[in-house]
Protein backbone atom coordinates (compact mmCIF):
# COMPACT_ATOMS: atom_id res chain seq x y z
CA UNK A 1 0.00 0.00 0.00
CA UNK A 2 1.94 3.66 -0.96
CA UNK A 3 1.98 6.10 1.32
CA UNK A 4 2.10 9.57 0.77
CA UNK A 5 4.36 11.86 3.08
CA UNK A 6 3.00 15.19 1.74
CA UNK A 7 -0.56 16.01 1.41
CA UNK A 8 -2.08 18.90 -0.53
CA UNK A 9 -5.19 20.97 1.23
CA UNK A 10 -7.18 22.78 -1.11
CA UNK A 11 -9.72 24.97 1.00
CA UNK A 12 -13.18 26.22 0.04
CA UNK A 13 -13.33 24.93 -3.46
CA UNK A 14 -16.17 25.65 -5.30
CA UNK A 15 -18.53 22.89 -6.06
CA UNK A 16 -22.11 24.18 -8.36
CA UNK A 17 -25.16 22.72 -7.79
CA UNK A 18 -27.23 22.43 -10.34
CA UNK A 19 -29.04 25.70 -9.59
CA UNK A 20 -25.94 27.45 -9.38
CA UNK A 21 -25.51 27.56 -6.00
CA UNK A 22 -21.97 26.92 -4.79
CA UNK A 23 -21.23 24.60 -2.18
CA UNK A 24 -17.83 24.91 -0.57
CA UNK A 25 -15.52 21.83 -0.01
CA UNK A 26 -12.04 21.03 1.55
CA UNK A 27 -10.05 18.94 -0.22
CA UNK A 28 -7.41 16.74 0.97
CA UNK A 29 -5.32 14.87 -1.26
CA UNK A 30 -1.63 13.30 -1.85
CA UNK A 31 0.74 16.14 -3.69
CA UNK A 32 1.68 13.69 -6.61
CA UNK A 33 0.44 13.67 -10.06
CA UNK A 34 -1.26 10.64 -9.93
CA UNK A 35 -5.20 10.09 -9.77
CA UNK A 36 -6.75 8.83 -6.87
CA UNK A 37 -10.18 7.27 -5.47
CA UNK A 38 -12.28 10.11 -3.61
CA UNK A 39 -13.81 10.08 -0.28
CA UNK A 40 -16.71 12.47 0.42
CA UNK A 41 -17.85 13.88 3.30
CA UNK A 42 -20.66 16.04 3.33
CA UNK A 43 -21.97 17.74 6.74
CA UNK A 44 -24.00 20.27 8.12
CA UNK A 45 -21.58 20.38 11.40
CA UNK A 46 -18.52 22.49 9.94
CA UNK A 47 -16.16 21.18 7.91
CA UNK A 48 -13.18 23.25 8.53
CA UNK A 49 -14.36 22.01 12.60
CA UNK A 50 -11.24 20.11 13.51
CA UNK A 51 -11.92 19.93 17.37
CA UNK A 52 -15.88 18.55 16.24
CA UNK A 53 -17.29 15.26 15.20
CA UNK A 54 -17.29 15.45 11.92
CA UNK A 55 -13.93 13.87 11.00
CA UNK A 56 -15.68 10.50 11.41
CA UNK A 57 -12.42 9.10 9.61
CA UNK A 58 -8.94 11.35 10.21
CA UNK A 59 -8.27 13.20 6.53
CA UNK A 60 -4.73 13.56 7.07
CA UNK A 61 -4.40 9.83 7.31
CA UNK A 62 -6.65 9.18 4.28
CA UNK A 63 -5.05 11.17 2.29
CA UNK A 64 -1.54 9.43 3.31
CA UNK A 65 -3.14 6.13 2.42
CA UNK A 66 -3.80 7.15 -1.24
CA UNK A 67 -7.14 9.00 -1.15
CA UNK A 68 -8.26 12.36 -2.35
CA UNK A 69 -10.92 13.43 0.52
CA UNK A 70 -13.57 15.89 -0.26
CA UNK A 71 -15.30 17.49 2.66
CA UNK A 72 -17.97 19.95 1.89
CA UNK A 73 -20.40 22.31 3.84
CA UNK A 74 -24.21 21.24 2.91
CA UNK A 75 -26.36 23.95 1.36
CA UNK A 76 -26.97 26.79 3.57
CA UNK A 77 -24.24 25.53 6.15
CA UNK A 78 -21.35 27.77 7.64
CA UNK A 79 -19.04 28.07 3.80
CA UNK A 80 -22.04 27.36 1.51
CA UNK A 81 -24.36 28.96 0.18
CA UNK A 82 -28.16 28.47 -0.06
CA UNK A 83 -30.72 28.15 2.60
CA UNK A 84 -30.46 24.61 5.12
CA UNK A 85 -33.81 22.80 5.43
CA UNK A 86 -33.00 19.34 6.56
CA UNK A 87 -32.79 16.60 3.92
CA UNK A 88 -34.79 18.79 1.50
CA UNK A 89 -31.64 19.06 -1.25
CA UNK A 90 -29.18 16.17 -0.12
CA UNK A 91 -30.26 13.70 -2.69
CA UNK A 92 -29.92 16.15 -5.93
CA UNK A 93 -26.88 17.72 -4.22
CA UNK A 94 -25.19 14.84 -3.69
CA UNK A 95 -25.82 13.39 -7.00
CA UNK A 96 -23.71 16.71 -8.40
CA UNK A 97 -20.76 16.25 -5.91
CA UNK A 98 -20.27 13.24 -6.85
CA UNK A 99 -20.35 13.91 -10.22
CA UNK A 100 -17.72 17.00 -9.41
CA UNK A 101 -15.75 14.30 -7.26
CA UNK A 102 -15.88 11.48 -10.04
CA UNK A 103 -14.38 14.06 -12.74
CA UNK A 104 -11.70 16.11 -11.06
CA UNK A 105 -8.25 15.76 -12.53
CA UNK A 106 -7.03 14.05 -9.42
CA UNK A 107 -10.05 11.91 -8.98
CA UNK A 108 -9.63 7.99 -10.81
CA UNK A 109 -13.56 8.22 -11.11
CA UNK A 110 -14.33 5.62 -7.60
CA UNK A 111 -16.16 7.42 -5.01
CA UNK A 112 -16.96 6.75 -1.67
CA UNK A 113 -19.00 8.45 0.95
CA UNK A 114 -18.59 7.88 4.91
CA UNK A 115 -19.39 9.30 7.69
CA UNK A 116 -22.17 9.43 10.76
CA UNK A 117 -25.65 10.57 12.00
CA UNK A 118 -26.91 13.35 9.30
CA UNK A 119 -23.57 12.96 7.58
CA UNK A 120 -24.54 9.01 7.05
CA UNK A 121 -28.40 10.37 5.87
CA UNK A 122 -26.25 12.78 3.08
CA UNK A 123 -24.96 9.10 1.72
CA UNK A 124 -28.23 7.04 1.74
CA UNK A 125 -30.10 10.16 0.30
CA UNK A 126 -27.42 10.29 -2.86
CA UNK A 127 -27.19 6.88 -3.07
CA UNK A 128 -30.95 6.15 -3.85
CA UNK A 129 -30.64 8.24 -6.82
CA UNK A 130 -27.89 5.78 -7.78
CA UNK A 131 -25.01 8.32 -9.02
CA UNK A 132 -22.80 6.76 -11.72
CA UNK A 133 -19.23 7.12 -9.42
CA UNK A 134 -20.43 5.79 -6.12
CA UNK A 135 -19.08 2.64 -5.01
CA UNK A 136 -19.46 2.15 -1.65
CA UNK A 137 -20.70 3.69 1.45
CA UNK A 138 -19.51 3.76 5.23
CA UNK A 139 -22.94 5.18 7.25
CA UNK A 140 -22.59 5.06 10.84
CA UNK A 141 -24.81 6.04 13.51
CA UNK A 142 -28.08 6.60 11.36
CA UNK A 143 -31.73 6.07 10.22
CA UNK A 144 -33.08 3.99 7.72
CA UNK A 145 -35.77 6.64 7.54
CA UNK A 146 -36.82 10.34 9.14
CA UNK A 147 -40.10 9.80 10.79
CA UNK A 148 -40.19 6.77 12.72
CA UNK A 149 -36.42 6.38 14.67
CA UNK A 150 -35.80 9.95 13.38
CA UNK A 151 -38.23 12.48 14.69
CA UNK A 152 -40.67 9.99 16.26
CA UNK A 153 -41.05 6.92 17.45
CA UNK A 154 -44.04 5.07 18.52
CA UNK A 155 -45.75 7.96 17.16
CA UNK A 156 -44.25 9.69 20.31
CA UNK A 157 -42.14 13.03 19.21
CA UNK A 158 -38.53 12.35 20.29
CA UNK A 159 -38.91 16.04 22.16
CA UNK A 160 -35.03 15.68 23.58
CA UNK A 161 -33.27 15.18 20.02
CA UNK A 162 -35.58 17.30 17.80
CA UNK A 163 -35.07 20.34 20.08
CA UNK A 164 -31.27 20.12 21.10
CA UNK A 165 -30.51 19.10 17.33
CA UNK A 166 -32.68 22.12 15.80
CA UNK A 167 -31.36 24.87 19.03
CA UNK A 168 -27.43 23.60 19.09
CA UNK A 169 -26.39 21.74 16.15
CA UNK A 170 -28.78 23.44 13.75
CA UNK A 171 -29.41 26.98 14.34
CA UNK A 172 -26.93 28.52 17.14
CA UNK A 173 -24.04 26.79 15.42
CA UNK A 174 -24.94 28.06 11.96
CA UNK A 175 -25.89 31.45 13.04
CA UNK A 176 -24.02 33.67 11.03
CA UNK A 177 -24.62 31.69 7.73
CA UNK A 178 -28.54 32.00 8.88
CA UNK A 179 -28.45 35.76 8.84
CA UNK A 180 -27.07 35.78 5.29
CA UNK A 181 -31.03 35.41 4.56
CA UNK A 182 -32.29 36.13 7.68
CA UNK A 183 -30.21 39.20 8.74
CA UNK A 184 -31.96 39.19 12.26
CA UNK A 185 -31.21 35.97 13.18
CA UNK A 186 -27.69 37.50 14.80
CA UNK A 187 -30.44 39.37 17.27
CA UNK A 188 -30.80 36.15 18.51
CA UNK A 189 -27.87 34.94 19.35
CA UNK A 190 -27.75 35.41 23.29
CA UNK A 191 -31.59 34.05 23.88
CA UNK A 192 -29.99 30.52 21.79
CA UNK A 193 -27.04 30.81 24.20
CA UNK A 194 -29.59 31.03 27.18
CA UNK A 195 -31.88 28.08 25.87
CA UNK A 196 -28.68 26.21 24.89
CA UNK A 197 -28.13 26.26 28.42
CA UNK A 198 -31.36 25.45 30.29
CA UNK A 199 -33.13 23.27 27.77
CA UNK A 200 -35.30 20.74 29.73
CA UNK A 201 -37.34 23.85 31.19
CA UNK A 202 -37.77 25.22 27.91
CA UNK A 203 -39.30 21.94 26.74
CA UNK A 204 -41.65 22.23 29.37
CA UNK A 205 -43.31 24.87 27.38
CA UNK A 206 -46.76 24.37 25.88
CA UNK A 207 -47.83 24.32 23.40
CA UNK A 208 -44.92 22.65 21.63
CA UNK A 209 -45.65 24.73 18.55
CA UNK A 210 -45.08 27.90 20.71
CA UNK A 211 -41.06 26.76 21.71
CA UNK A 212 -39.45 30.21 22.71
CA UNK A 213 -35.95 29.64 21.39
CA UNK A 214 -36.69 28.87 17.64
CA UNK A 215 -39.72 30.78 17.49
CA UNK A 216 -38.57 33.95 14.49
CA UNK A 217 -39.98 33.63 11.38
CA UNK A 218 -37.34 31.46 9.17
CA UNK A 219 -34.97 30.47 11.93
CA UNK A 220 -35.69 26.79 12.13
CA UNK A 221 -39.18 26.02 10.02
CA UNK A 222 -38.07 22.56 9.76
CA UNK A 223 -38.58 22.14 13.47
CA UNK A 224 -42.16 23.27 13.77
CA UNK A 225 -42.91 21.59 10.46
CA UNK A 226 -41.41 18.27 12.34
CA UNK A 227 -44.70 18.72 15.00
CA UNK A 228 -46.67 19.58 12.23
CA UNK A 229 -46.45 16.62 10.73
CA UNK A 230 -46.98 13.85 13.76
CA UNK A 231 -48.49 11.34 11.45
CA UNK A 232 -46.66 9.68 9.34
CA UNK A 233 -47.55 11.40 5.85
CA UNK A 234 -46.23 12.59 2.63
CA UNK A 235 -43.71 15.17 4.00
CA UNK A 236 -41.91 12.39 5.08
CA UNK A 237 -42.31 10.24 2.18
CA UNK A 238 -39.60 11.26 -0.31
CA UNK A 239 -36.70 10.88 2.49
CA UNK A 240 -37.71 7.32 3.51
CA UNK A 241 -34.67 5.10 2.68
CA UNK A 242 -36.22 1.68 3.30
CA UNK A 243 -38.96 2.61 0.68
CA UNK A 244 -35.84 3.08 -1.78
CA UNK A 245 -33.31 0.06 -1.12
CA UNK A 246 -33.87 -1.52 -4.67
CA UNK A 247 -32.19 1.44 -6.34
CA UNK A 248 -29.31 1.57 -4.10
CA UNK A 249 -26.83 -0.96 -5.71
CA UNK A 250 -23.61 -0.53 -3.83
CA UNK A 251 -22.31 -2.04 -0.51
CA UNK A 252 -22.64 -0.15 2.56
CA UNK A 253 -19.88 -1.15 6.19
CA UNK A 254 -22.96 0.02 8.65
CA UNK A 255 -21.91 0.56 11.99
CA UNK A 256 -23.76 1.99 15.10
CA UNK A 257 -24.12 1.32 18.90
CA UNK A 258 -26.45 -0.38 21.16
CA UNK A 259 -27.70 2.93 23.04
CA UNK A 260 -27.62 5.05 19.94
CA UNK A 261 -30.75 6.80 18.91
CA UNK A 262 -30.99 5.46 15.22
CA UNK A 263 -29.63 2.03 16.11
CA UNK A 264 -33.32 0.61 14.55
CA UNK A 265 -32.27 2.47 11.39
CA UNK A 266 -28.85 1.06 11.15
CA UNK A 267 -30.12 -2.65 11.70
CA UNK A 268 -32.84 -1.92 9.07
CA UNK A 269 -30.85 -0.48 6.76
CA UNK A 270 -28.02 -3.48 7.17
CA UNK A 271 -31.05 -5.96 7.04
CA UNK A 272 -33.38 -4.14 3.99
CA UNK A 273 -30.70 -4.35 1.69
CA UNK A 274 -29.17 -7.78 1.70
CA UNK A 275 -32.82 -8.61 1.42
CA UNK A 276 -33.79 -5.56 -1.34
CA UNK A 277 -30.77 -3.99 -2.68
CA UNK A 278 -30.20 -3.24 -6.34
CA UNK A 279 -27.81 -5.31 -7.17
CA UNK A 280 -25.93 -8.37 -6.73
CA UNK A 281 -23.16 -7.06 -5.18
CA UNK A 282 -25.32 -4.08 -3.01
CA UNK A 283 -27.33 -7.51 -1.32
CA UNK A 284 -24.19 -9.84 -0.95
CA UNK A 285 -21.90 -7.61 0.18
CA UNK A 286 -23.64 -5.34 3.36
CA UNK A 287 -21.45 -5.49 6.44
CA UNK A 288 -22.80 -4.53 10.10
CA UNK A 289 -20.63 -3.36 13.03
CA UNK A 290 -22.55 -3.04 16.81
CA UNK A 291 -20.58 -2.00 19.67
CA UNK A 292 -21.27 -0.75 23.07
CA UNK A 293 -21.71 2.71 21.98
CA UNK A 294 -23.93 5.78 22.31
CA UNK A 295 -24.47 8.85 19.59
CA UNK A 296 -21.28 10.29 21.02
CA UNK A 297 -18.81 9.77 21.32
CA UNK A 298 -18.55 7.56 18.78
CA UNK A 299 -17.17 5.20 18.92
CA UNK A 300 -13.87 5.81 20.46
CA UNK A 301 -14.72 5.60 24.25
CA UNK A 302 -15.14 2.43 26.07
CA UNK A 303 -16.97 4.10 28.70
CA UNK A 304 -20.47 4.46 27.96
CA UNK A 305 -22.98 6.32 30.09
CA UNK A 306 -21.29 5.63 33.70
CA UNK A 307 -20.07 1.61 32.91
CA UNK A 308 -17.17 0.81 31.56
CA UNK A 309 -17.36 -2.07 28.56
CA UNK A 310 -13.68 -2.78 28.96
CA UNK A 311 -10.61 -1.80 26.46
CA UNK A 312 -12.05 -4.86 23.74
CA UNK A 313 -15.02 -1.48 23.06
CA UNK A 314 -12.15 0.30 21.46
CA UNK A 315 -11.68 -0.29 17.72
CA UNK A 316 -9.44 1.43 15.27
CA UNK A 317 -12.64 3.27 13.16
CA UNK A 318 -10.23 4.72 10.69
CA UNK A 319 -8.26 1.90 9.94
CA UNK A 320 -12.08 -0.54 9.26
CA UNK A 321 -13.26 2.10 7.03
CA UNK A 322 -9.73 2.54 5.17
CA UNK A 323 -10.18 -1.32 4.53
CA UNK A 324 -13.49 -1.38 3.62
CA UNK A 325 -12.89 1.76 0.56
CA UNK A 326 -9.65 -0.22 -0.12
CA UNK A 327 -11.60 -2.76 -1.20
CA UNK A 328 -14.09 -1.06 -3.13
CA UNK A 329 -12.33 2.07 -4.79
CA UNK A 330 -8.81 0.56 -5.22
CA UNK A 331 -10.06 -3.10 -5.43
CA UNK A 332 -7.14 -4.54 -3.65
CA UNK A 333 -8.13 -8.08 -2.03
CA UNK A 334 -8.49 -6.97 2.03
CA UNK A 335 -10.21 -10.25 2.86
CA UNK A 336 -13.49 -8.11 4.45
CA UNK A 337 -15.19 -10.03 1.62
CA UNK A 338 -14.88 -13.23 3.14
CA UNK A 339 -15.40 -12.50 6.72
CA UNK A 340 -18.72 -12.76 8.63
CA UNK A 341 -21.26 -9.96 7.46
CA UNK A 342 -21.91 -9.06 10.88
CA UNK A 343 -19.98 -8.15 14.43
CA UNK A 344 -21.47 -7.29 17.33
CA UNK A 345 -20.11 -6.37 20.75
CA UNK A 346 -21.80 -8.78 23.67
CA UNK A 347 -22.28 -6.96 26.76
CA UNK A 348 -22.24 -8.03 29.92
CA UNK A 349 -19.68 -10.83 28.53
CA UNK A 350 -17.81 -7.32 26.88
CA UNK A 351 -16.67 -9.75 23.73
CA UNK A 352 -17.07 -9.25 20.04
CA UNK A 353 -18.68 -11.94 18.06
CA UNK A 354 -18.98 -12.30 14.80
CA UNK A 355 -22.26 -13.79 13.15
CA UNK A 356 -23.75 -14.51 9.66
CA UNK A 357 -26.56 -12.89 9.62
CA UNK A 358 -28.64 -10.40 11.94
CA UNK A 359 -30.72 -11.77 13.85
CA UNK A 360 -28.78 -14.37 14.29
CA UNK A 361 -30.67 -17.61 13.09
CA UNK A 362 -30.74 -19.55 16.29
CA UNK A 363 -32.58 -17.58 18.65
CA UNK A 364 -35.29 -18.44 20.40
CA UNK A 365 -38.13 -16.30 21.43
CA UNK A 366 -38.75 -16.40 24.67
CA UNK A 367 -42.39 -15.09 27.02
CA UNK A 368 -41.51 -13.12 30.20
CA UNK A 369 -44.15 -12.47 31.82
CA UNK A 370 -45.82 -9.88 34.05
CA UNK A 371 -46.91 -10.83 38.25
CA UNK A 372 -48.15 -9.30 41.11
CA UNK A 373 -50.62 -9.27 43.38
CA UNK A 374 -51.92 -5.38 42.56
CA UNK A 375 -48.96 -3.09 44.05
CA UNK A 376 -45.90 -3.57 41.55
CA UNK A 377 -45.76 0.14 41.65
CA UNK A 378 -42.02 1.17 42.43
CA UNK A 379 -38.89 -1.39 42.70
CA UNK A 380 -40.80 -1.75 46.59
CA UNK A 381 -43.54 -3.39 45.04
CA UNK A 382 -44.92 -6.77 44.40
CA UNK A 383 -44.26 -7.34 40.71
CA UNK A 384 -42.53 -9.96 39.22
CA UNK A 385 -41.14 -11.19 36.19
CA UNK A 386 -41.78 -15.00 34.99
CA UNK A 387 -41.87 -17.46 32.02
CA UNK A 388 -44.83 -19.09 33.59
CA UNK A 389 -48.11 -17.24 32.21
CA UNK A 390 -50.32 -15.26 34.43
CA UNK A 391 -53.17 -16.26 36.20
CA UNK A 392 -56.33 -14.17 37.02
CA UNK A 393 -54.58 -11.69 38.80
CA UNK A 394 -55.13 -8.37 40.24
CA UNK A 395 -54.48 -5.05 37.56
CA UNK A 396 -51.82 -2.37 38.60
CA UNK A 397 -52.43 0.78 38.31
CA UNK A 398 -50.95 4.44 38.44
CA UNK A 399 -51.57 8.14 37.76
CA UNK A 400 -49.48 9.81 34.79
CA UNK A 401 -49.04 13.21 35.34
CA UNK A 402 -47.92 15.11 32.07
CA UNK A 403 -46.62 17.94 34.65
CA UNK A 404 -44.43 15.65 36.61
CA UNK A 405 -42.71 12.96 34.18
CA UNK A 406 -40.88 10.17 34.84
CA UNK A 407 -37.06 12.34 34.24
CA UNK A 408 -34.99 10.64 31.37
CA UNK A 409 -31.97 8.45 33.08
CA UNK A 410 -29.72 7.58 29.49
CA UNK A 411 -30.36 5.62 27.08
CA UNK A 412 -30.84 5.52 23.61
CA UNK A 413 -30.49 9.62 23.76
CA UNK A 414 -28.95 12.51 20.99
CA UNK A 415 -27.73 15.03 20.88
CA UNK A 416 -26.32 17.26 23.87
CA UNK A 417 -24.63 15.04 26.57
CA UNK A 418 -23.46 17.95 28.85
CA UNK A 419 -27.06 17.85 29.87
CA UNK A 420 -28.86 14.51 29.27
CA UNK A 421 -25.80 12.06 28.57
CA UNK A 422 -26.80 9.02 26.64
CA UNK A 423 -26.21 5.44 27.69
CA UNK A 424 -26.20 2.67 30.84
CA UNK A 425 -27.35 4.35 33.91
CA UNK A 426 -28.47 3.05 37.63
CA UNK A 427 -32.43 3.14 37.39
CA UNK A 428 -32.76 2.86 41.42
CA UNK A 429 -34.09 6.36 41.54
CA UNK A 430 -36.29 6.18 38.76
CA UNK A 431 -37.60 3.19 39.96
CA UNK A 432 -38.69 4.75 43.40
CA UNK A 433 -41.46 6.22 41.78
CA UNK A 434 -45.06 5.20 42.28
CA UNK A 435 -45.97 5.58 38.57
CA UNK A 436 -43.41 3.18 36.96
CA UNK A 437 -44.28 0.13 37.75
CA UNK A 438 -41.26 -2.57 38.11
CA UNK A 439 -41.36 -6.12 37.43
CA UNK A 440 -38.65 -8.06 38.59
CA UNK A 441 -37.46 -11.97 37.52
CA UNK A 442 -35.66 -14.29 40.26
CA UNK A 443 -32.19 -14.26 40.39
CA UNK A 444 -30.94 -15.99 37.50
CA UNK A 445 -29.38 -19.40 38.15
CA UNK A 446 -27.25 -19.65 34.79
CA UNK A 447 -26.35 -16.65 32.61
CA UNK A 448 -28.86 -16.07 29.86
CA UNK A 449 -27.73 -13.91 26.95
CA UNK A 450 -30.62 -11.59 25.16
CA UNK A 451 -29.21 -10.95 21.51
CA UNK A 452 -31.57 -9.49 19.09
CA UNK A 453 -34.93 -7.62 18.73
CA UNK A 454 -37.13 -7.26 22.21
CA UNK A 455 -40.67 -6.17 22.52
CA UNK A 456 -43.07 -5.87 25.18
CA UNK A 457 -46.54 -6.40 24.59
CA UNK A 458 -49.13 -4.67 27.29
CA UNK A 459 -52.96 -4.74 28.01
CA UNK A 460 -53.21 -1.77 29.17
CA UNK A 461 -56.59 0.50 29.24
CA UNK A 462 -56.59 4.30 31.26
CA UNK A 463 -58.77 6.88 31.39
CA UNK A 464 -57.83 9.66 28.51
CA UNK A 465 -58.24 9.46 24.89
CA UNK A 466 -54.42 9.60 24.11
CA UNK A 467 -51.74 9.11 26.29
CA UNK A 468 -48.57 7.20 25.84
CA UNK A 469 -47.29 3.72 27.73
CA UNK A 470 -43.20 3.48 28.26
CA UNK A 471 -41.45 0.03 28.90
CA UNK A 472 -37.88 -0.26 29.85
CA UNK A 473 -35.44 -3.46 29.79
CA UNK A 474 -33.26 -3.08 32.98
CA UNK A 475 -30.25 -5.69 34.61
CA UNK A 476 -29.85 -5.76 38.20
CA UNK A 477 -26.74 -6.54 40.23
CA UNK A 478 -26.13 -8.58 42.90
CA UNK A 479 -25.59 -5.07 44.49
CA UNK A 480 -29.06 -3.93 43.36
CA UNK A 481 -27.52 -1.61 40.72
CA UNK A 482 -30.01 -1.32 38.11
CA UNK A 483 -28.33 -0.86 34.45
CA UNK A 484 -30.82 0.52 31.21
CA UNK A 485 -30.53 -2.06 28.32
CA UNK A 486 -33.36 -0.94 25.60
CA UNK A 487 -36.34 0.76 25.62
CA UNK A 488 -39.37 2.09 23.89
CA UNK A 489 -42.44 4.03 23.74
CA UNK A 490 -46.23 3.90 22.21
CA UNK A 491 -48.70 6.59 22.17
CA UNK A 492 -52.26 5.10 22.42
CA UNK A 493 -53.30 7.03 18.82
CA UNK A 494 -50.72 5.12 17.06
CA UNK A 495 -50.93 1.61 18.20
CA UNK A 496 -52.05 0.31 15.03
CA UNK A 497 -49.82 2.11 12.97
CA UNK A 498 -48.32 5.77 12.11
CA UNK A 499 -50.18 6.31 8.94
CA UNK A 500 -53.38 7.48 10.71
CA UNK A 501 -53.95 8.59 14.67
CA UNK A 502 -57.42 6.45 16.17
CA UNK A 503 -58.28 8.35 19.63
CA UNK A 504 -58.99 5.72 22.25
CA UNK A 505 -62.15 4.35 24.52
CA UNK A 506 -61.42 5.47 28.03
CA UNK A 507 -61.44 2.34 30.14
CA UNK A 508 -61.16 0.00 27.31
CA UNK A 509 -58.53 -2.64 27.07
CA UNK A 510 -56.09 -2.38 23.87
CA UNK A 511 -53.49 -4.23 23.26
CA UNK A 512 -50.24 -2.22 22.96
CA UNK A 513 -46.79 -3.65 21.29
CA UNK A 514 -43.63 -1.44 22.20
CA UNK A 515 -40.67 -1.67 20.24
CA UNK A 516 -37.55 -1.69 22.28
CA UNK A 517 -34.92 -1.70 19.19
CA UNK A 518 -32.24 -4.91 19.63
CA UNK A 519 -29.34 -5.62 22.29
CA UNK A 520 -27.16 -8.02 22.94
CA UNK A 521 -26.43 -8.42 26.60
CA UNK A 522 -25.21 -11.27 28.74
CA UNK A 523 -27.42 -10.97 31.99
CA UNK A 524 -25.25 -12.82 34.47
CA UNK A 525 -25.83 -15.86 36.97
CA UNK A 526 -26.79 -14.04 40.35
CA UNK A 527 -28.50 -11.33 38.23
CA UNK A 528 -31.69 -10.62 37.76
CA UNK A 529 -34.01 -9.11 34.83
CA UNK A 530 -36.46 -6.47 34.99
CA UNK A 531 -39.03 -4.97 32.89
CA UNK A 532 -40.40 -1.27 34.24
CA UNK A 533 -43.78 0.04 32.71
CA UNK A 534 -44.70 3.70 33.00
CA UNK A 535 -46.31 6.38 30.47
CA UNK A 536 -43.06 8.97 30.17
CA UNK A 537 -39.51 9.18 29.95
CA UNK A 538 -38.97 12.98 29.62
CA UNK A 539 -37.41 14.68 28.11
CA UNK A 540 -36.33 11.77 25.68
CA UNK A 541 -40.01 12.00 24.68
CA UNK A 542 -42.38 15.35 24.36
CA UNK A 543 -44.84 13.98 27.77
CA UNK A 544 -48.38 13.62 26.64
CA UNK A 545 -50.67 15.90 27.02
CA UNK A 546 -53.83 13.06 27.29
CA UNK A 547 -56.12 15.11 25.67
CA UNK A 548 -56.07 13.59 22.17
CA UNK A 549 -55.38 17.04 20.83
CA UNK A 550 -52.86 17.92 17.73
CA UNK A 551 -49.03 17.53 19.10
CA UNK A 552 -48.26 21.03 19.00
CA UNK A 553 -51.60 22.60 20.10
CA UNK A 554 -51.98 20.89 23.43
CA UNK A 555 -51.45 24.02 26.21
CA UNK A 556 -53.50 22.65 29.03
CA UNK A 557 -52.50 18.51 30.42
CA UNK A 558 -55.26 16.36 32.23
CA UNK A 559 -53.91 13.27 34.39
CA UNK A 560 -54.20 9.86 33.25
CA UNK A 561 -55.44 6.71 35.58
CA UNK A 562 -53.24 3.78 33.76
CA UNK A 563 -54.23 0.28 34.08
CA UNK A 564 -51.81 -2.89 33.66
CA UNK A 565 -53.61 -6.19 33.03
CA UNK A 566 -51.79 -9.66 33.81
CA UNK A 567 -54.20 -12.16 33.10
CA UNK A 568 -55.23 -15.16 31.47
CA UNK A 569 -56.83 -13.20 29.02
CA UNK A 570 -54.71 -10.28 29.19
CA UNK A 571 -50.86 -11.93 29.42
CA UNK A 572 -49.05 -8.50 29.11
CA UNK A 573 -45.38 -9.89 28.75
CA UNK A 574 -41.67 -9.18 27.19
CA UNK A 575 -40.55 -10.98 24.49
CA UNK A 576 -36.64 -11.63 24.93
CA UNK A 577 -34.65 -12.89 21.79
CA UNK A 578 -32.22 -15.78 23.89
CA UNK A 579 -29.59 -17.38 22.67
CA UNK A 580 -28.06 -20.32 23.93
CA UNK A 581 -24.82 -22.04 22.27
Amino acid sequence: MAQYSSIVVDQNVNIPMRDGTLLRADVYRPDSREKHPVLLQRTPYDKSNRLGSVFTIDPIRAASSGYAVVIQDVRGRFASEGVFYNFKDETSDGVDTIDWCGTQSWSTGSVGMYGRSYVGATQWLAAIATPGYLKALAPGVTASQYYDGWTYEGGAFQLWFAASWATSQLTLANLQRISSHLPAALNDRSKLVEANNNLVEYMRHLPLMDFPPLKREGLAPYYYDWIKHETDDDYWKPWKIEDNYSAVTVPAFNYGGWYDIFIGGTLKNFVGMQANGGSDIARSSQKLLIGPWAHTPFPFSNQTGSFDFGLKALIDSDGAQLRWFDQWLKEEDTGILSEPAVKIFVMGKNEWREESQWPPADIQYLEYFLHSKGKANSLHGDGSLTRQSPQDEPEDTFVFDPLNPVPTRGGNLCCYAITEPAGPFDQSEVETRDDVLVYTSPVLEQDTEVTGPVAVVLYAATTAIDTDFTAKLVEVTECGTAKNIAEGIIRARYRNGTSQQELIDPGTVYRYTIDLKSTSNLFKAGHRIRLEISSSNFPRYNANANTGLPLGESADVIKATQTVLHTTSYPSHILLPILDR
